[in-house]
């Protein structure tokens, strides 16, 4: 699949997930096979001031490619800013998120607000397309509410704004995350542009995405919640539109590796201190549905330490493994 001038290996991209996707976990997930990671949403606000804070999600390697940032904010001239100097720092490609439905973002006109107010979406687009040659794409929700679904709409303006491809997450803003994402809205938008589309939401195992695919004819499919706790997404996905079965899910031990990788990773990024707390909410992610999972979730919200905590999770581990099959 091709957006713009990048070429991606296969059609597995993961979302912008805010306090998810930082640099350890888009690295986990490319291991996978998936084929486009992307920052959290960034504040162009912060980027402008040249916040260290802020430029610190923008740390990326040789490994992290292709590299996707993407940047929330309502002022074109600030947003076409952020979108230069997100270029200079390494940035593969640009997303403009006009779909996060948080208070905080909708309050200051940005994010899924944007979908209310289409001229000013259309200046945002415009501009950050002039400012930049990187290929661009633009996340959006169906609409605002049931009675502004104008994703359609948008879609097509992006198109005419020289954007590359579109991502819909098709709920509306004011759905949050509850309720069910209704697909065929990715449908609709890919029936009516030219430019690739990605389908995001609800995509929880490969079958998902395969799933997703036939029913809209969407180019590509997007994974956020779905790969919490579950990397191993990405790479069923990539096997079924192979043609290919999906792997065998990972043994008792095999995610016990996964799970010391991953915090390894976490602690050398963040440091042990902070790592420590920051991998807590993994923790509950990759041990969610296994038996006694929540006594163990308990015991090590307690721990400030790697050793007990490596110690209690491996003695969960292995009582478990005793009665694989």
């Amino acid at each position: 699949m091709n957006i713009g001038s990048l070429s991606l290996k296969n059609t597995g991209i993961l979302a912008p997930l805010a306090g998810i996707t930082n640099f350890p976990f888009r690295i986990l997930v490319r291991e996978f096979g998936c084929a486009l990671a992307f920052t959290e949403m960034i504040s162009v606000n912060g980027l402008v001031r040249e916040s260290d804070r802020t430029f610190r999600y923008l740390d990326t390697s040789s490994a992290d490619k292709p590299f996707g940032v993407q940047i929330f904010g309502s002022d074109p001239d600030m947003c076409a800013e952020a979108a230069r100097t997100v270029a200079e720092r390494g940035a593969d490609l640009i997303d403009i998120n006009m779909g996060c439905p948080a208070r905080k973002v909708v309050k200051t006109g940005a994010g899924a607000a944007l979908m209310k107010n289409p001229p000013r979406a259309r200046m945002i687009m415009e501009s950050v397309r002039k400012a930049v040659s990187l290929p661009l794409t633009v996340k959006m929700r169906s609409g605002w509410d049931r009675d502004c679904a104008n994703a359609v709409e948008l879609a097509k303006m992006a198109e005419d704004c020289g954007c590359d491809a579109v991502i819909v997450h098709p709920r509306t803003a004011q759905q949050g995350f509850s309720g069910k994402a209704d697909w065929a809205v990715i449908g609709q938008v890919k029936a009516s542009v030219k430019i690739p589309i990605i389908g995001n939401g609800d995509i929880v195992a490969p079958e998902d995405a395969v799933r997703m695919r036939n029913m809209t004819n969407c180019d590509a499919v997007m994974v956020g919640r779905g790969a919490l706790g579950n990397p191993m997404i990405f790479r069923g996905m990539a096997s079924l539109f192979a043609g290919l079965p999906v792997p065998p899910a990972l043994s008792i031990r095999e995610r016990e590796a996964l799970i010391i990788r991953h915090l390894d990773m976490e602690l050398a990024y963040e440091g042990e201190t902070i790592g420590m707390k920051t991998f807590r909410k993994h923790l509950l992610w990759y041990t969610k549905g296994l038996p006694g999972g929540a006594r163990l979730r308990n015991a090590l919200g307690a721990m400030k330490k790697k050793e007990a905590m490596l110690n209690e999770l491996h003695g969960f581990l292995d009582a478990l493994s005793r009665n694989e099959v």
